[in-house]
């Protein structure tokens, strides 16, 4: 089962000030990962800095992948997750994982490690909004899980955590993400990897 295109209308301004479509239709960046076959992202938008520059800018998405957002600013993208036993579980998992946040471009967000819940333990300094918009997930925290459905959203913000596909069937998920900065108290329990 694949999920319908991901239609995007973006809106500029033309050289007189007026309000135009600056473009209608599908999606320019979608990838189907190399690391785990079946797992696409459909780059939305992105912004740069706080507040983001208001115009008539390039597409942003056109760059290279990326996990987090950039830095004081927001990333908008659909991810379609197939189910986890077509890629988790054999011996190769473990080196899998790392290819998938090498492809993000974030290997330091990878958290896994021996009795980790699950293989795909990560972590972002951001608060990121998952919410489902097809099929099931399960969230799971380093001490619980919580299954997800259709309308369910989830406020992530910089936990540990990880997303599981149970379901049998592809489940697709709208996440907004915001570049952020741990509280001290929290930064110093949890560190990420890499940073003091």
């Amino acid at each position: 089962m694949s999920f319908p295109p991901i239609h995007r209308v973006v809106t500029g301004h033309d050289p007189q000030g007026k309000a135009v479509v600056v473009s209608n239709g599908p999606l320019p960046t979608v990838r189907d990962l190399e690391s785990v076959h079946g797992m696409i992202v459909h780059e939305v938008w992105e912004t740069q800095g706080t507040p983001p520059v208001v115009g008539n800018g390039e597409d942003p998405t056109l760059g290279p992948l990326k996990h987090l957002a950039p830095k004081h600013g927001t990333l908008i993208r659909f991810l379609d997750f197939p189910p986890d036993e077509t890629y988790l579980g054999d011996s190769e998992t473990p080196d899998r994982m790392k290819r998938l946040f090498d492809e993000f471009d974030n290997p330091e967000g990878l958290t896994t490690k021996a009795g980790s819940p699950h293989p795909m333990m990560h972590r972002s300094e951001a608060v990121d909004y998952g919410i489902v918009i097809e099929g099931e997930m399960t969230l799971i925290l380093d001490d619980s899980e919580v299954l997800l459905r259709p309308g369910s959203v989830v406020i992530q913000r910089g936990t540990n955590h990880a997303w599981a596909n149970r379901s049998g069937k592809r489940c697709r998920m709208l996440y907004v993400q915001i570049d952020g900065q741990f509280d001290p108290a929290i930064a110093a329990l949890a560190p990420l990897a890499g940073r003091t």
